[in-house]
């Protein structure tokens, strides 16, 4: 049951900032106040629906003890009661606590695990199954380095990817993908496993992390192509090595400034995702949260090529239709992977 007070408040508070919008605030507040009223209105308009239904079963309910009324009651109440339940389940989802992140653009990290040559191959099939399904979904990708094997695998490769809800839809793919084929290389037609791990940070602000300009090292080289070809004329390759913690990014693009603060990108987005998992690591250390735990060395899920599915091994989710998921169709997975975790925190909060 959630408490009427609470509903009032998200009421308030909602009617509140649609009025201070109204109002014209000052544009110092214009940003925060718009920001806030995005993330209220679609909870306060479920509480709006959640009421209306209350009245309507209320009204319904008073009927039964009109005899010219009752049948018609009798006929409506189901419906209703059916209505009210699945409208309540839907905002105890809408009053879960948010991730801050999950509005903020996102940095995908994607390098070959175990395997060799075929690891590397798998990773490029990786980079182009996230491309296709960021199209989709209308996203625009930055890419900040991109290193290539000779047979076409991919030795790194870091994004930035910007667009609606990023980090939201992509957080659970952090972890070891492993993919079970006949691999291109192999002559003699025996079935492979090898492996690349994903990782996808929240893109950090500059208020979020601090870096003093005492703690980075800057070093500019030539950019290089593929297989080390194109190899440009002028230093505007970006090195920066976070002295601390010894972490180190690269930017390859065409601008040297543009290079930099790509680099400053990937590494706050690296220091505040390491600063994330050390505080819900303290928060969560009697449990243990198999979606969402970010941990990279965990086997998230397999690729069988044969037999063409693909498994989640947090939720137990097996698709038979690998062909589409490479091609970028993940809002199966990520959806279930999605209320997996929702479940999770209305079981923790006793709802």
């Amino acid at each position: 049951m959630i408490p009427t007070e609470r509903l009032d408040q998200i009421l308030a508070r909602f009617e509140f900032l649609e009025a201070r919008l109204n109002a014209g605030p000052e544009a110092s507040e214009i940003a925060d106040l718009t920001r806030e009223y995005a993330e209220v209105k679609p909870v306060a308009e479920q509480v709006r629906a959640h009421h209306a239904l209350t009245r309507q079963l209320a009204e319904a309910e008073a009927m039964l003890a009109d005899p010219e009324m009752r049948e018609l009651a009798e006929a409506e109440l189901p419906d209703l009661r059916a209505a009210l339940a699945a409208g309540a389940a839907a905002l105890q989802i809408a009053l879960l606590p948010k991730d801050a992140a999950d509005a903020r653009p996102a940095i995908l990290e994607i390098r070959p695990g175990t395997g060799g040559d075929e690891a590397a191959l798998f990773a490029a099939n990786l980079e182009e199954m996230y491309r296709r399904y960021a199209e989709g979904r209308g996203w625009r990708i930055e890419v900040v380095e991109r290193q290539e094997t000779d047979l076409g695998g991919l030795k790194e490769y870091v994004a930035r990817i910007e667009g609606e809800n990023v980090f939201a839809r992509l957080k659970f793919e952090s972890g070891v993908h492993r993919v079970q084929r006949v691999p291109s290389t192999e002559s003699g037609g025996r079935i492979h496993t090898s492996a690349a791990t994903v990782a996808v940070l929240p893109e950090a602000e500059a208020v979020d992390i601090d870096i003093p300009a005492t703690d980075i090292r800057i070093d500019t080289m030539r950019a290089s192509g593929a297989g080390g070809q194109h190899v440009n004329t002028t230093d505007s390759a970006v090195r920066i090595t976070h002295l601390p913690t010894g972490m180190m990014v690269t930017s390859a693009e065409k601008s040297q400034h543009r290079n930099r603060e790509i680099a400053m990108n990937v590494l706050r987005a690296r220091l505040y995702e390491a600063q994330r998992a050390a505080l819900d690591a303290e928060r969560s250390a009697d449990r243990k949260s198999q979606v969402g735990s970010g941990d990279r060395s965990e086997r998230i899920r397999t690729y069988n090529f044969p037999q063409g599915r693909m498994t989640d091994h947090r939720i137990n989710l097996t698709l038979y239709s690998l062909n589409q998921v490479m091609q970028g169709d993940l809002d199966e997975v990520i959806d279930a992977l999605t209320s997996d975790h929702q479940a999770t925190l209305l079981a923790e909060m006793g709802a």
